[in-house]
């Protein structure tokens, strides 16, 4: 083959070659053309519906609404009237000034959120004379709604992704402006809820005005929905005992014991969530952070108090499951515990003759129970086995430690060790009557509401929980069988619960300290408990399960400043009880007592100390 043809043969290949790959460009692969086209192409981020929220009766607790933002693109944005841009959208130049500063420092290409939740009146507006402003377009999205005002602490809310969380999001799915959610469920849940987002793009001439879709839809991609969820709560015990907790501070709890649902959680004083939604967001947070009372504090989740009298239930299965007492040994309470001059007083009235298991229950013994905590650390060779033993036993119930649920937020609480104090007593130089107070839910003993709840479902099961959670299902897919579904037991035989239970049940009996909250016609197990607060009135503490037989709630109640246990968390108890068994409250009078009764005096007197 001569030179010339080669020549002529290489050439007609290079054509073929070119031909080819010109006929995928712009017939096969037309991502030029899109590349070429940006400057008439405008992209619009379709958000989809956030997942709804329900409670476990299919109540709605969350929907949505719409809203509109005001997005810009920096570098389209050219010889616009800034002066009657402010005027239209309703903003002072120097608002103008910073926001545009921001934007540009996050990209100067990308779009972000200029004004964010424009007014149903200031998008109409805006949207007529959109043409005369390029750079600037407007993008619907969707804003929360609660038909309740209630459960804040539990749904929680939603708001704008920060640059720290930016940072954070190593999935790449969040821009500046977008939603997310901040605490509660919509944050424990954020995934589920938020959905896919989806595109459109538009055609636009110079003066920024759609002309129709682009390439007839063929880029666009369809938003996909978030998933609706089925929470635990019964909206109206949640209501009920927020009611009750009117002019109060303190946390509730109620799980059922059956499977660990929360039916119920509850944070005093407490806010409508509708203030966190929409442009005043911000505003009211700010507000709600420097309250008195601290209403974004969940005490039900957060709040750790000494558990009081109800950690002496504990105190008893540990010593029966240690050998050191039984249902029928009995002690004397010579108005309280002695050990040489160390004395914990007692009130139980009775002190002439030796009491046993039930009564030291239904009376609140402190001696019975300083005694059967001292005897349960002293049946090992040394204090430090003893009381590793019983720690043991006491985290076994959920105390101590994290509780692994599907809450955003949380605290262990405290279950001293030994390490505690051999630091502050020297190894080897303590004995159980240098933490008695650990025998009656005091000393450096500290638990939430949530853990005592779970505490008391635990005993209410004989000897097992499970971990509490607020979720039921997430779309058609039900959580419980899942990660919820197993079944924690204690570390304390089932056949020692039965005659903790029946002295739990005679604290409504005559001469228990119950009886005044009492159910008619219902059985009940409790507990009151009165926890010292070093800063003022003793807190009011109870836990419950009913029924007795076959518990379907269980219960703790803390109102700080309360006083003792039977004046004010034993009568919430029984009432949001009674309301979640049978529907309705029958003691009328009981109830008024609660809502219209108040502790703001207290409450007055230890802000001015």
């Amino acid at each position: 083959m001569n030179r010339k043809i080669f020549s002529f043969l290489m050439l007609f290949i290079v054509m073929i070659i070119f031909l080819i790959r010109l006929f995928y460009i712009q017939i096969v692969n037309d991502s030029y053309k899109f590349e070429s086209d940006k400057n008439s192409r405008q992209k619009i981020k379709l958000y989809p519906d956030r997942g709804y929220i329900y409670d476990r009766n299919n109540i709605l607790l969350v929907s949505n609404q719409p809203a509109y933002d005001l997005m810009v693109i920096p570098r389209k944005v050219k010889n616009i009237d800034t002066l009657k841009f402010c005027k239209l959208i309703n903003i002072t130049k120097e608002r103008y000034i910073k926001r545009m500063k921001r934007v540009k420092s996050y990209s100067w290409r990308k779009p972000s959120v200029f004004i964010g939740e424009l007014s149903k009146e200031n998008f109409a507006f805006f949207q007529e004379k959109m043409f005369k402003f390029p750079g600037f377009y407007i993008q619907k999205k969707t804003l929360r709604k609660y038909p309740f005002k209630s459960a804040p602490n539990v749904l929680g809310y939603v708001g704008e992704v920060s640059s720290w969380m930016l940072k954070k999001d190593t999935s790449g799915f969040y821009r500046q402006g977008d939603q997310i959610g901040i605490a509660g469920i919509e944050k424990s849940y954020e995934k589920e809820l938020r959905g896919q987002r989806g595109v459109k793009y538009v055609v636009v001439d110079v003066h920024n005005r759609v002309q129709g879709r682009y390439e007839q839809g063929d880029y666009d991609t369809i938003p996909v929905n978030g998933a609706d969820i089925k929470s635990t709560i019964d909206i109206f015990l949640q209501q009920y005992g927020e009611k009750l907790m009117t002019n109060k501070r303190g946390g509730i709890v109620a799980i059922e014991p059956g499977t660990g649902e929360i039916l119920a959680s509850i944070t005093a004083p407490s806010y409508d969530p509708n203030l966190l939604i929409g442009r005043k967001r911000s505003k009211n947070y700010s507000k709600l952070l420097s309250q008195d009372g601290k209403p974004l504090f969940d005490r039900g989740l957060l709040a750790q108090y000494p558990p009081g009298s109800p950690f002496k239930i504990i105190n008893a299965l540990v010593a029966l499951q240690v050998g050191a007492i039984t249902e029928n040994t009995g002690f004397t309470c010579h108005h309280g515990f002695r050990h040489g001059s160390l004395h914990v007083k007692c009130h139980c009235g009775i002190y002439d003759r030796p009491q046993k298991l039930n009564s030291a229950i239904l009376r609140s013994c402190n001696n019975y129970f300083s005694t059967s905590y001292k005897l349960s650390i002293e049946q090992y060779p040394t204090t430090e086995e003893g009381f590793r033993v019983w720690s043991e036993h006491v985290k076994s119930f959920g105390l101590g430690k994290y509780l692994n649920n599907d809450l955003p937020t949380g605290r262990k609480g405290l279950v001293p060790n030994t390490q505690l104090y051999d630091k502050v007593y020297g190894k080897g130089r303590w004995r159980p009557t240098y933490n008695i107070s650990n025998a009656i839910g005091q000393g450096e003993l500290l638990v939430t509401p949530i853990q005592l709840a779970n505490m008391t479902a635990a005993v209410a099961n004989k000897g097992y929980y499970y971990t509490p959670h607020i979720v039921k299902n997430i779309g058609e897919n039900s959580v419980e069988n899942t990660r919820f579904a197993n079944r924690i037991n204690t570390t304390v035989d089932p056949k020692y619960f039965p005659a903790v239970i029946q002295g739990m049940i005679d604290v409504f009996e005559p001469g228990g300290t119950g009886w005044a909250s009492r159910i008619p016609g219902m059985k009940i197990a409790g507990k009151t408990g009165t926890a010292e607060n070093p800063h003022g009135q003793d807190h009011s503490i109870f836990i419950a399960f009913a029924p007795a037989d076959n518990p379907k709630i269980a219960i703790a109640v803390f109102v700080e400043n309360g006083y003792w246990g039977s004046r004010w968390a034993a009568p919430i108890s029984t009432l949001m009880i009674e309301k979640y068994l049978t529907g309705e409250v029958k003691r009328k009078r009981l109830e008024k007592k609660i809502i219209e009764g108040s502790l703001q005096n207290e409450y007055n007197k230890q802000k001015n100390h």
